[in-house]
């Protein structure tokens, strides 16, 4: 399926690499600022014990292992030549400058073009740039931070807890950029208070921070959370499928041309959650949202600042 509505993140690791590119997830024993009482307990309302991830090795195994073994498995699955580690779940920032030191330098081994370190963005340090900078110019790798933002919203961050501002975020992309790391801003689209408004000025804000990625995910919601909680007390009112579809052509339609869409939609565990995409595959919101862009004759940044700079000249 042709899918060229929005920059594409397959497409452009193809162009860049030569070859389709593959991601090696890691998973680490790792807490958070907002879960050990440094800036909060609990964590985000909506996040589960396993942080981001839920399809990973055991985090009892060393990174290298860890690496070797899923390259091995996805090199023979999908006859791949090329990976990117990538640090997936929970703060992976928030350790010790060596300890972080020594989790970078183990998830480098043969054929791994780059490494991406999901963070969240009031836990990404100076000193922990530095390094990621020397390691990528020592080792010709393309490094990129993700940054869990999720909305500008500073309403709703309060209400989902997540222990940090906008200003956070900005500055944690500002920082990035001194050191030449690439940014992925993380945000989910159907967050119960946040309307439309919301989502065009996440597409804003993030096209005037020229992010180079951005990953959407559609909210889920894990049994045993406070939002979990919060869920079967009827306390949430969540948006339909194409409410979620109509947020992410007008998410796209206000970005930069420019910023790699990861993806538009997430995929998530069904086991222990309450609501997963609509009890719908991922896939199918995924091309009935392409399919609708397509039929509309939009696409990315049709209606940004640039875009409509270009059709006044």
């Amino acid at each position: 399926m042709d899918i060229e509505v929005y920059n594409v993140y397959s497409k452009y690791l193809k162009e860049k690499f030569g070859e389709k590119v593959y991601k090696l997830p890691i998973s680490l024993p790792l807490t958070c600022p907002n879960r050990d009482g440094s800036i909060g307990t609990g964590g985000c309302i909506f996040c589960g014990e396993e942080g981001g991830s839920f399809e990973n090795l055991p985090n009892t195994l060393s990174v290298r292992e860890q690496v070797e073994k899923n390259k091995a498995y996805i090199s023979k699955r999908y006859n791949a030549k090329k990976f990117i580690s990538y640090f997936q779940s929970f703060t992976n920032t928030y350790l010790p400058l060596e300890d972080f030191k020594k989790n970078i330098e183990e998830s480098i081994v043969e054929d791994v073009v780059g490494i991406s370190v999901s963070t969240r963005p009031d836990c990404i340090g100076d000193e922990y740039l530095e390094y990621l900078s020397y390691v990528k110019n020592k080792y010709s790798l393309e490094i990129t931070v993700e940054l869990g933002l999720q909305t500008v919203n500073y309403h709703t961050l309060k209400k989902i807890n997540r222990g940090h501002t906008l200003a956070e975020f900005i500055d944690g992309v500002l920082r990035c950029k001194k050191y030449g790391i690439r940014t992925c801003a993380h945000l989910i689209l159907n967050l119960p208070w946040d309307n439309m408004d919301d989502v065009v000025e996440n597409a804003k804000i993030l096209s005037a921070l020229k992010v180079d990625e951005v990953k959407l995910h559609a909210l889920y919601i894990v049994d045993g959370t406070v939002m979990g909680d919060m869920y079967k007390r009827g306390e949430l009112k969540l948006i339909t499928k194409e409410e979620y579809q109509e947020r992410v052509i007008s998410f796209l339609e206000y970005l930069d041309e420019n910023i790699v869409i990861q993806r538009i939609i997430g995929r998530a565990p069904e086991e222990n959650s309450l609501f997963v995409n609509w009890n719908e595959s991922w896939w199918k919101i995924r091309d009935e949202i392409v399919d609708e862009m397509k039929k509309r004759k939009s696409w990315q940044g049709i209606k940004s600042k640039k875009q409509l700079k270009k059709q006044v000249e």
